[in-house]
């Protein structure tokens, strides 16, 4: 017997999508960046993929600031950078604690409320995308939520904490959008490449109370996040040896598309935001060192806002992270021009 309380009964994305519904010209718009983004996986074009933005999607007003001045930046090097903003509007949180996300909590202060998070969410994404003409990218937190975004994201990923879930690998392999499946908590490449191998292969299985088929999904590809040891220390994947090594995994299994994002925060930086600057300028040096390196890295992914740093819920500094600490807009911004000026393209 179940202790659970049901508070209301939820739309179901259907009946969100027909409340706030997609324009056939922002659709069309999705269209064409999903083309470019699958070129760019499948190694088609050889721009850098950049994946940047807030931790967390917290506040509409200054995410909308932030993605606008990201607008311009894009503009400026739209031949060698393409550029995906981060819009993560639910958090995994390890212990249950902390900001659960705009879909839990639309106002970071107040208790849940799941029915004014489904709309925020859908309404912040509709926003950007008319306003800046980015499709976005967001976590497949809950694989059975995915439907209410799912006509508005450029890109998904799959956590660390989540890479060994069957449903989040049944789920991947029907998103018609890449997915990037972080490396387990653990840091083995072994269960990563399984993850996107089961991604990369049709399915049959049970989604949202229907017997669903998909076809399997070729742009399922890497992120390297780095790993917690035995011991609880963190431990970078990012380095030249990590990316050689995660090649020749690669070469050895029959996947598609082979690809990889490298993840310049979390537990490759030891949480010290700063180190991203560091970590992506490494990166960027070992895609130039070795051919096979930058054919198999395609992007990078960056936390950033508009200030640095991190704050308490209720901290009160417009664009500074409530969840982990971020680059604040002046050094992301400088940082970009300079990826943008190294590429191995």
């Amino acid at each position: 017997m179940m202790n659970m309380i049901f508070d209301r009964k939820l739309p179901i994305p259907m009946e969100t999508k027909e409340m706030y519904p997609l324009s056939p010209v922002l659709a069309q718009i999705i269209d064409e960046r999903a083309a470019e983004l699958r070129d760019i996986i499948s190694g088609r074009s050889d721009k850098l993929l950049l994946l940047i933005g807030p931790c967390s999607a917290d506040n509409e007003d200054s995410v909308m600031e932030y993605i606008h001045r990201l607008r311009k930046v894009q503009d400026q090097v739209r031949d060698r950078l393409f550029i995906i903003p981060r819009i993560y509007t639910n958090k995994p949180r390890t212990t249950g604690d902390g900001y659960m996300g705009m879909l839990h909590q639309p106002d970071p202060g107040e208790k849940a409320d799941l029915f004014k998070g489904i709309v925020a969410i859908r309404e912040l994404h509709m926003r950007v995308l008319s306003e800046t003409g980015f499709s976005c990218a967001d976590e497949m937190l809950y694989p059975e939520n995915h439907k209410y975004l799912d006509d508005l994201l450029a890109y998904v990923t799959v956590g660390a904490r989540s890479v060994e879930d069957q449903q989040h690998r049944l789920t991947a392999s029907g998103v018609g959008i890449p997915v990037g499946m972080k490396n387990p908590t653990g840091g083995s490449i072994d269960v990563l490449l399984n993850s996107i191998a089961a991604a990369q292969h049709p399915h049959s299985f049970i989604y949202r109370g229907w017997q669903a088929h998909s076809p399997g999904n070729p742009y399922a590809h890497a992120i390297l996040r780095g790993y917690v040891d035995k011991h609880g220390r963190m431990v970078p994947n990012y380095h030249y040896e990590n990316l050689l090594q995660l090649c020749q995994a690669y070469a050895e299994r029959e996947l598609e598309n082979p690809a990889v994002i490298v993840d310049t925060n979390h537990a490759n930086s030891g949480k010290q935001y700063l180190e991203q600057i560091r970590i992506a300028r490494e990166v960027m040096e070992s895609r130039r060192a070795s051919g096979d390196i930058c054919k198999l890295v395609k992007g990078l992914m960056i936390e950033s806002y508009l200030e640095d740093g991190a704050q308490e819920v209720g901290g009160g500094c417009f664009g500074k992270s409530i969840t982990d600490p971020c680059l604040g807009w002046e050094k992301s911004q400088r940082l970009i021009f300079e990826l943008a000026e190294n590429c191995c393209n």
